[in-house]
C-alpha cells in the first residue's frame, strides 16, 4: 500500500510540474514585454555561464575543472527555469523579441531541448570532476549543439 501512495503521489507531483511548464498567453501588453525580458535575462546568464566554457574548449582560455564545475551547475539551474520564460506565447502582442512563433507552439520539442541542455550541463560538469580535458571537449560540444538546435528552430 505505501509503494501506491508513492505512486500517486509522484504522478500528481508529474502532473504539476505539468502543469506549470505549459506553454501560457500573455495577457497583456505588459506581461509580453515582461517575457521578452525575462527570457532575454536567462540567456545572457546562459551566455555567460557558457562562454567560458566554450573558450577554454577551443583553447582560448586555461583549462579550468573549478569554474567548468561552477558553470556547470549554474547551466543545469538555468535549464530548470526556462520553460518558464520560453513557453510564454508573446505573439499576440508588438514586443521586440527574437523568439519565433514556432516557440510557442512547439511544447514537447523545447521541453526536450530544455531536457537534453541541462543533460549536457552535466556532461560538462562530469568531464570536470573527472579531470580528463578530452571528455571535456565532447561535453561542450553537445552543450553547443544543444545551443545551435535551439537557435535554428525558434530564434530569428
Amino acid at each position: 500500500m505505501k509503494s501506491v501512495k508513492v505512486f500517486t503521489v509522484g504522478l500528481m507531483a508529474a502532473g504539476m510540474l505539468t502543469a506549470a511548464n505549459a506553454a501560457t498567453v500573455a495577457k497583456s501588453e505588459k506581461q509580453a514585454e515582461a517575457a521578452v525580458e525575462y527570457r532575454q535575462s536567462l540567456f545572457q546568464l546562459v551566455k555567460s555561464n557558457a562562454s567560458p566554457m566554450f573558450g577554454m574548449a577551443k583553447g582560448a582560455l586555461p583549462f579550468d575543472t573549478e569554474v567548468m564545475q561552477t558553470n556547470a551547475t549554474r547551466l543545469e539551474q538555468l535549464a530548470d527555469m526556462m520553460a518558464d520564460y520560453l513557453l510564454v506565447d508573446t505573439t499576440g502582442f508588438d514586443v521586440d523579441t527574437e523568439a519565433k512563433p514556432a516557440l510557442f507552439s512547439n511544447e514537447s520539442d523545447v521541453m526536450a531541448k530544455i531536457a537534453k541542455f541541462k543533460e549536457a550541463a552535466t556532461g560538462i560538469k562530469k568531464a570536470a570532476l573527472s579531470g580528463d580535458e578530452g571528455s571535456y571537449g565532447k561535453a561542450i560540444g553537445a552543450l553547443g549543439g544543444g545551443c545551435k538546435s535551439c537557435h535554428d528552430d525558434y530564434k530569428e
